[in-house]
């Protein structure tokens, strides 16, 4: 369900492009082992978000050439019949990554590499510069590209084409307010979505000591190619295995669609021993909501996934003992509606061991006023990472119901608040078979619930080996 090759690393989502009848995610990909080396793009393709079918590799390093160490981020677009692939040419000997593009005639079988870089070198004063990201809009091409300034702020730059071919450079679409001792050194990945009279900037952040770090939303307005923040930044995402999404503006409607990266909570032998590393998100709708806030939802066509409705229940429960909903498989959706007991936590807990030994806790909080996703017992094997995490929810403190979706599959979680807030979260259970889902409170007063689930098909993901590049023109 969630998109992945059966083997290998996968990391950041690329390339998202509505072509020909087809979406089209490519990621990036090493098709040599479950470690970040390698880098090449892989690719799936589907008529309908639910139906996945992988293609040949489409860009892959060239010996000696501008990419040698690796086809890095970017994405792609749709014009006059071809596909264009921009993206982030990698080189250990130099510090910057060059923009570049390839094309494909043929859907996204084959693909040529231009011959010369198509921005060779960064602007003056930047430090850091990788990740372009191409749109149209008011008929014109623009690009952001990822950076950081020799004054320690991060950055987003903008470029503007006509042809796709002949860009020129517009200044600093975007900068942040920190220098790197209180901030992000860089900003990777930039996505910008115009949503009528407003705009949506997603920016991850990345920092020399740690490497990727998480993925924040800006919303404000552009002018003269100049955007300017109306709110504070907020995680795009509060969950901690989320980053570096990629944005999609849907055919035929003004709707945006968003995929991310789920990186892996377990120590780097398990992963390789498990051969594989790395998810994508299942792919979400992005709108804003009357206040401006980004709201995101799992994409309408996700509910063709549901199979047997497996449980529905109304009830309560109290401090006395947990109620007990039902079973569902290991890939799951669920809809609820609880009422807080403001007394003390209450929300439900997903049992995955027979002796409940393996759970994972989704709790309301009225003291913090913050629903949790709790993963301390979600595996009895120590290199899996443990931790609590939580979003914000008011309602909690009030005694208000609260709205969720969750959609579980094996080993990913992604919690949807009522209000478009959004916790992605791996753990990874050890038992095998159905797990049970719970309703339990803390307090001394009691929790009311209403909780629907589905056991979701896989849909038509082929999870066979992706092929070997083809086409690769240095």
């Amino acid at each position: 369900m969630h998109l992945r090759p059966p083997l290998n690393w996968i990391n950041d989502p690329n390339g998202l492009v509505f072509h020909d009848g087809h979406y089209h995610v490519f990621f990036q990909y090493n098709p040599y082992g479950p470690r970040h080396s390698n880098v090449h793009w892989g690719h799936y393709r589907s008529p309908d978000l639910i139906n996945w079918e992988p293609l040949p590799v489409a860009l892959a390093p060239t010996p000696g050439g501008y990419d040698a160490d690796g086809c890095f981020s970017g994405n792609a677009v749709s014009d006059d019949g071809r596909m264009v692939a921009f993206y982030s040419a990698h080189r250990t000997d130099r510090w910057w990554q060059p923009v570049t593009t390839a094309e494909s005639y043929d859907g996204g079988i084959t693909w040529a590499k231009r011959p010369e870089l198509l921005i060779p070198e960064p602007p003056a004063d930047t430090t850091m510069y990788r990740d372009p990201y191409v749109w149209q809009q008011d008929g014109r091409w623009r690009m952001l590209v990822g950076s950081a300034l020799a004054d320690n702020r991060a950055a987003a730059q903008l470029y503007e084409s006509d042809d796709l071919e002949h860009w020129e450079y517009r200044g600093l679409f975007h900068v942040s307010d920190a220098a790197a001792d209180s901030g992000p050194v860089g900003w990777e990945c930039p996505q910008y979505a115009p949503l009528g009279d407003s705009g949506v900037l997603i920016i991850s952040d990345w920092t020399p000591q740690g490497g990727p770090s998480h993925t924040t939303v800006h919303t404000g307005r552009e002018q003269d190619g100049r955007f300017t923040a109306t709110a504070a930044p907020v995680p795009l995402d509060h969950g901690p295995d989320f980053y570096a999404p990629a944005l999609l503006r849907a055919p035929g409607e003004d709707r945006w669609l968003l995929w991310g990266w789920a990186w892996e909570a377990r120590d780097d032998a398990w992963a390789h021993e498990a051969g594989w590393a790395g998810t994508l998100t299942l792919p979400r709708e992005v709108t804003l909501a009357a206040d401006g806030t980004v709201v995101q939802r799992p994409a309408r066509e996700l509910l063709a996934l549901r199979g047997e409705r497996v449980l529905h229940r109304t009830g309560h429960v109290t401090q006395s003992g947990a109620a007990e909903l039902g079973q569902v498989s290991r890939t799951f959706d669920l809809t609820a509606v609880l009422t807080p007991d403001t007394t003390g936590t209450s929300g439900l807990r997903l049992v995955t061991a027979a002796d409940d030994t393996e759970y994972l806790d989704i709790s309301l909080d009225p003291t913090t006023g913050r629903l949790t996703v709790d993963r301390s017992h979600a595996s009895l094997d120590a290199r899996a990472r443990g931790g609590s995490y939580a979003v914000p929810c008011p309602a909690a403190t009030t005694g208000t119901p609260v709205e969720l979706r969750v959609i579980v599959d094996r080993s990913i979680a992604e919690v949807y608040l009522g209000d478009g807030r959004v916790l992605t979260l791996r753990f990874y259970p050890l038992a095998e078979g159905p797990w049970r889902l719970q309703a339990r409170t803390t307090g001394t007063g009691s929790s009311d619930f209403t909780v629907e689930a589905w056991n979701l098909t896989p849909g038509g993901i082929r999870q066979e080996p992706l092929l070997a590049s083809q086409g690769q023109d240095a």
